[in-house]
């Protein structure tokens, strides 16, 4: 039986790949093209239409790195194919089996309709489903030479990632652009085979696996393969009855949704994305035509936006297929976004854009958050989905743990402050499911709980740079709906599927904190600049709407609706999870970067204006501080000394003092208070480590553990000196790279400052900055959206030993009972804990990666970082040190005092943002946050009059009634509670 089954698969393989597949299309016929490569970028579908077209032969080369070339394609149909489905067959010169990782194109009719899209795994158009023969026909290709990256030689530095770089050299040679008769009946028999070879694989020995295998050596012997389109309908009778044989009552059932992830950008531009959305829901559209029962889900609003705005006969069509309830909005975020490193507001504006989004062109919300690939999931989540409205969570992502095999596929996952959300990871373990044997039986084999649920999501279709599903994937999917020995998968929407999991388990496994990815752990620190700009962007912003607020309400200024939600969409759509986290193409970041500063002037402008506005004539300082809209600043209250004392230099302010070697390390730091030390006595802080740094895999996404094996301690020291600044220490990294800090009090302040250019030249070096502290911490606490995580700094299980680097905010927190010590930072997500002896901890913050793929630059040049020292913390400390690093003051000349728009009484309570509604009916929104974990109560005043007061959602839907009394709202917030106001206007 053995040699049976080998010799079956062997036969079966070889006569699929080199004999049927390639007789789907066998009967030609030759069509005349030209073409116009353009010399720049793309231009709109419309003037491609309209180009001076030359003769192109096919067999010539196209397309170098990122350009665009439009080719016509004109003949006729020969007059003996009537009757017979007619496509247009076309190789652009596809030698990567994945489509989104080369040339792709778009077909058009001459009047300017997409088609469809062309790509390695779909490569033909429709011409006639029944042809009469003699048709003329007229068909325009938009074909993107988009450059192989990462297929061919994976990971090693190219050029090719950005169009300033890349090559002119031609990069794809065409091989085929003909008329092709489709075989209906050879297709089927493909798929016939294809399904019931995958199928037996995975079976045991027994009578199915031995009837499967009985059947196709039957139908094999029925084609003849000289004549494989005569002989084709023959073969399949023989395969009917294994087909139809149904499958056992406890199959597992796979509820299937077209799917192809396309990534806002990564080894692509933003530009070239755009172009992509167009491409596959082209083809999508055209398959749920095709397919009445197939049903196919895009997220992100933006690449909807994107359509809308770009390719708006595409976006008809997308919308017709909405109102039909089979083309399927999913998530209800701007993109998919990173969800570790942007802020608590930024999230509340993910879905707030989004769902305003797709209930505006839809009339729909989505009742999920769909996030298949990003990098790790922050514990505030729960609670902020929740408080959006949502009812579902969907990932992927955590199937790659490098050591930890999550014990759960649905659940329910519990957050920060106690939220749970009904979860789930598809036990295929894929985004990009092409209903393969092997990933049907995977599913059924690893789902979790098996005992009591019957089901799982399978996201179907070529993803990351689109493509989406197949006409193939739905085939195998309308012979997997039933069939004995296989799950049964149904076409269904993501909410039906969720809700039959709830009631199959009512009471759910729960998953309690992050859901910490055991891989890419780099992402937090690659791309320094990308994750600069985000922080200073969610400041800016955010303290726009608060000045424009105060300004509006009082008659002085419009409020700017127009130009913040453009301004917050910019950021939202660069906090996707590959382009904030670092891991795209040269390209990708370097507009990212022109784009922070862009949105940094335009927020900085309207920060200007309504400040103005507010202050008239005189002098006063104004800061967002976290308790209200506007404060005076603080007077100073001690002299800041900076000496030099017995080879040592000394910082104080009458609240701490800080001792610096003469090889600028921290060697004391004293709470002048308690008399506590921060550093342990012998111990050296503000130490930069050098470390080799090359992953197995993915050098922008990973660091892998071994990376602490080497380490070069930066002691050297070139000067150092004391300014009126502080005191200033110079010191090489190596020959090419060096960093100048200055270390500084303010007076009154128990932070150390520490401001630090680095010149960066490094290749394959991780850089970070040591603070051994004497602190026995057996936890340590880290800002998150809204909150904090609370981690083990033991690493007695592998889970805790896996988690050696991880994400924070703008601080982390290493206390015991009494005292405390933070860091906190201004552009920093990266860090890591160990504990050097029982009785101390160490924290370092990683500042700079040197990555060479897929951007061979990364980081290169001139960097700026600004992190402290916050000597005696707790969490309150922590988190006002933290806003104030990131939103220093402002002074302006003006009339005086302004008094506070919001102002919050009430231990731990946080203003996070003050704007007016999304709406625009002129109502003011104020969410406020409990920020140190536990139960407290408190007022919310607002200065101006208002008719009534609701609790709202963060997508500023009415919950309830607040009672206020005038303009002071009674507050009673549980552990790290979200709450939103809205005071609307009289």
């Amino acid at each position: 039986m053995h040699d049976d089954v080998h010799l079956t698969e062997g036969r079966v393989s070889r006569v699929l790949k080199e004999r049927l597949w390639p007789a789907v299309h066998t009967t030609s016929a030759p069509v005349s093209v030209a073409w116009h490569e353009l010399p720049g970028e793309p231009i709109a579908p419309a003037e491609g239409l309209g180009l001076t077209y030359e003769p192109f032969e096919v067999g010539s080369d196209w397309g170098p790195a990122w350009g665009t070339a439009w080719f016509r394609i004109t003949g006729s149909v020969p007059a003996e194919w009537a009757g017979k489905r007619v496509e247009l067959v076309c190789d652009l010169g596809f030698d990567v089996n994945m489509p989104g990782f080369q040339c792709e194109g778009l077909v058009y009719t001459p009047d300017g309709e997409p088609i469809k899209s062309l790509n390695p795994r779909n490569q033909w158009v429709l011409v006639a489903d029944e042809a009469k023969g003699g048709e003329e026909i007229e068909l325009f290709l938009e074909a993107a030479a988009n450059p192989v990256l990462l297929d061919y030689h994976p990971f090693l530095p190219t050029q090719e990632g950005d169009i300033e770089t890349s090559s002119k050299k031609k990069l794809y040679t065409t091989r085929r652009i003909e008329l092709a008769v489709f075989e209906q009946d050879v297709f089927e028999l493909c798929l016939d085979l294809e399904t019931l070879h995958e199928l037996q694989v995975e079976l045991p020995e027994g009578p199915r696996k031995s009837r499967i295998l009985q059947a196709i050596d039957d139908a094999l012997d029925l084609v003849d393969l000289q004549r494989i389109r005569e002989t084709a309908a023959s073969a399949r009778e023989a395969l009917t009855g294994v087909l139809e044989a149904t499958a056992h009552d406890s199959a597992h059932q796979i509820a299937a949704i077209g799917h192809a992830h396309i990534d806002s950008a990564w080894l692509w531009p933003v530009r070239e994305t755009i172009r992509k959305v167009a491409r596959t829901t082209s083809s999508m559209t055209e398959l749920l035509g095709e397919d009445p029962d197939f049903r196919y889900g895009m997220s992100s609003a933006q690449q909807y936006a994107w359509l809308k705005e770009h390719r708006p006969e595409v976006y008809a069509k997308v919308k017709a297929a909405v109102a039909e309830g089979r083309f399927i909005p999913l998530g209800g975020m701007w993109v998919e976004s990173d969800t570790t490193m942007p802020s608590g507001e930024s999230l509340v504006r993910q879905f707030l854009y989004g769902q305003r989004f797709f209930e505006q062109e839809f009339g729909i919300r989505c009742r999920g958050v769909w996030l298949p690939d990003s990098f790790g999931y922050s514990p505030a989540l729960p609670q902020l989905m929740k408080r959006a409205g949502f009812e579902w969570f969907f990932t992927q992502k955590i199937s790659w743990n490098q050591v930890n095999r999550f014990p759960h596929h649905t659940f329910e996952w519990e957050g920060i402050d106690g939220s749970r959300i009904l979860s789930h990871f598809p036990p295929m373990d894929t985004y990009n499911s092409r209903l393969s044997g092997a990933e049907v039986a995977k599913a059924s084999r690893q789902f979790r709980e098996n005992r009591v649920a019957t089901g799982s999501i399978a996201p179907v279709g070529w993803g990351d740079g689109g493509g989406g599903t197949t006409r193939e994937m739905a085939g195998k999917a309308r012979r997997l709906r039933d069939l004995e020995g296989s799950a049964q998968v149904s076409w269904r929407h993501p909410d039906d599927f969720f809700a039959q999991a709830r009631e199959e388990l009512p009471e759910p496994p729960v998953w309690v904190g992050e859901l910490y990815l055991e891989l890419h752990r780099a992402t937090l620190t690659s791309q320094h600049l990308t994750k600069q700009g985000n922080r200073r962007c969610e400041h800016l912003l955010v303290e726009a709407e608060l000045w424009s607020a105060t300004a509006a309400l009082r008659g002085l200024v419009d409020y700017p609706y127009d130009e913040l939600d453009a301004l917050w969409q910019q950021i939202l759509l660069q906090q996707f999870h590959d382009i904030l986290p670092g891991t795209s193409i040269a390209w990708v970041h370097r507009e990212a970067a022109a784009q922070y500063a862009r949105v940094a002037e335009a927020a900085e402008a309207l920060i200007e204006r309504a400040l103005g506005a507010l202050a008239g004539e005189g002098t006063v300082a104004l800061h967002a501080d976290g308790r209200s809209g506007a404060v005076l600043a603080a007077e100073p209250v001690a002299a800041v000394s900076v000496v030099e004392r017995d080879g040592t230099y000394v910082l104080g302010n009458g609240v701490v003092e800080v001792t610096v070697s003469a090889d600028g390390l921290i060697t004391s730091a004293v709470d002048l208070v308690t008399g506590r030390d921060a550093i342990p006595a012998g111990a050296e802080a503000n130490l930069l480590q050098l470390h080799q740094d090359f992953p197995n895999m993915w050098d922008a996404w990973d660091v892998d553990r071994f990376y602490r094996n080497r380490v070069t301690d930066l002691r050297e020291v070139t000067s150092i000196k004391i300014t009126e600044d502080g005191l200033v220490i110079e010191r090489p990294i190596s020959p090419s790279s060096s960093t100048t800090q200055t270390l500084s009090l303010a007076p009154g302040s128990r932070v150390l400052d520490i401001a630090q250019s680095t010149e960066w030249h490094e290749t394959e070096k991780f850089l970070k900055v040591a603070f051994p502290l004497d602190v026995r911490a057996e936890q340590t606490l880290a800002e998150t959206q809204f909150g904090y995580h609370r981690r083990p700094t033991h690493t007695n299980t592998s889970w805790e030993a896996a988690k050696f680097e991880t994400s924070m905010h703008r601080w982390v927190l290493a206390s015991e009972p009494g005292f405390g010590v933070a860091l906190i930072n201004d552009s920093t997500y990266g860090f890591d804990v160990t504990r050097p002896t029982a009785l101390t901890t160490e924290v370092r913050l990683s500042l700079l990666r040197a990555p060479r793929f897929p951007d061979p630059e990364t980081d290169q040049g001139m960097q700026t970082h600004r992190y402290g020292l916050v000597i005696g913390a707790s969490v309150e400390a922590a988190t006002e040190a933290g806003a104030a690093l990131n939103t220093p003051v402002r002074q302006i000349t003006g009339a005086g005092a302004v008094e506070p728009l919001v102002t919050v009484s009430g231990e731990g309570l946080v203003v996070s943002s003050v704007k007016l509604a999304a709406d625009r009916s002129g109502d003011l929104v104020v969410r406020v946050y409990e920020s140190t974990g536990a139960r407290t109560q408190g007022e919310l005043r607002v200065a101006e009059s208002f008719e009534r007061v609701e609790e709202i959602s963060l997508v500023e839907d009415p919950i309830a009634e607040v009672s206020a009394d005038g303009g002071v709202v009674a507050l009673s917030l549980g552990a790290f509670e979200v709450r939103t106001l809205r005071f609307h206007r009289n």
